[in-house]
């Protein structure tokens, strides 16, 4: 059998497009793996250095934050500056390193810290003015006495004050620098109360 020209153009014509077809599949397929990695590891970076979801279980920062409230945690402010009285941190406690409390600072490190019988909150002998508590305070705990704190710890209270444990408590205690996973951000959830949150 005799082809023409024409034929076997054509058919040098049709097995270009089928190998330039294939050459476009394998680099959109490529493409779409570089994609799905990049994202992968973007937001690996995001979790890990940055911030991240956590959601708010429990009573024990009323009125401030509710039960089921979902929330950002952002961890850059700490890598640039130390945390600052009544910021609302996110840490493991000592008792269960797996699990994440959310609390407010109230004491420095370097600072003495003590709640006297009537409830109020004294910093190196001064009376703490502040206005986050619901009601006084009415169980001290280990704080009845002067805690002093080390160089990298930190003292926390949940706003809840009757109904929350916290460093009055020798299952949480001082909370280490070290160990502050960040700064409670952002509410994203509910609707009705998204925004970000006041710390000072």
């Amino acid at each position: 059998m005799i082809m023409s020209n024409e034929t076997v153009s054509q058919e040098n014509s049709n097995k270009q497009e089928e190998g330039a077809k294939k050459t476009d599949l394998k680099k959109e397929v490529l493409s779409w793996i570089f994609y799905i990695l990049f994202v992968i590891a973007l937001t690996y970076l995001i979790i890990t250095f940055v911030g991240q979801r956590t959601m708010v279980d429990g009573r024990s920062m009323n009125a401030t934050l509710n039960d089921g409230d979902n929330l950002i945690v952002e961890k850059l402010s700490y890598r640039f500056g130390d945390p600052e009285r009544f910021d609302i941190i996110v840490f493991p406690p000592q008792e269960s390193p797996k699990e994440h409390y959310i609390k407010r600072i109230i004491g420095l490190p370097g600072e003495t810290v003590q709640i006297d019988a009537e409830g109020k909150i004294y910093i190196n002998g001064e009376v703490l003015e502040e206005n986050y508590g619901l009601e006084t305070i009415r169980n001290a705990g280990r704080a009845a006495e002067p805690i002093t704190l080390g160089d990298d710890e930190y003292f926390v209270l949940g706003d809840n004050r009757n109904n929350s444990k916290d460093s009055r408590s020798d299952a949480v205690g001082n909370v280490k620098r070290s160990s502050i996973t960040g700064r409670a951000w952002l509410r994203i959830w509910p609707l009705s109360d998204i925004g970000f949150l006041k710390h000072q």
